[in-house]
């Protein structure tokens, strides 16, 4: 068993190899990732490519792992990709009834304002109101399904039991 890291500043890849109690050579043991190359990513002298993200998320069982690195480091996603907050399955149901009931309510002014097809002065701050509301519902179905690719990577949910619902 190797010595564990006395270091303050540990990227997420660190942190979470330790949260599941591995190694270097116990993460890479059935991985392309090399020790060498983990030691890299984790020291951050190298940037970590999108396969070796994936893998890391496999290894750990944390599907997180990749949306952390789509919000955060992909040159696309970071602009264009929210971190997915990590919340239990009657948070996330809550908040998106709390959503949809609230979206409910504004349906009838976001049905006027797209009638003409175009957004007149008047209508700026309602439609940014509705469109804050509509990317806060889809951030909550990201987290419903960052819950459930957790419970399944976690061998809770069997994934084979979902696909006949797809």
């Amino acid at each position: 068993m190797g010595r564990k890291s006395v270091k303050d500043n540990k990227n997420i890849y660190q942190t979470l190899r330790e949260e599941c109690g591995y190694t270097r050579a116990k993460a890479c043991e059935d991985s392309f990732i090399s020790e060498s190359r983990l030691e890299k990513i984790e020291s951050g002298k190298v940037t970590i490519q999108t396969d070796e993200v994936k893998e890391l998320s496999r290894i750990y069982k944390k599907p997180s792992l990749n949306n952390y690195y789509c919000s955060h480091l992909c040159p696309i996603g970071i602009n264009n990709i929210m971190e997915t907050p990590d919340k239990d399955l009657s948070e996330i149901t809550i908040e998106t009834l709390s959503l949809l009931n609230k979206l409910d309510k504004q349906k009838n002014k976001l049905i006027e304002i797209a009638a003409d097809n175009k957004l007149d002065e008047s209508e700026y701050t309602d439609f940014l109101k509705i469109k804050k509301d509509l990317e806060q519902i889809s951030l909550a179905v990201d987290s419903l399904k960052l819950w459930l690719d957790e419970r399944i990577s976690e061998g809770v949910i069997d994934k084979e039991k979902l696909e006949p619902l797809e």
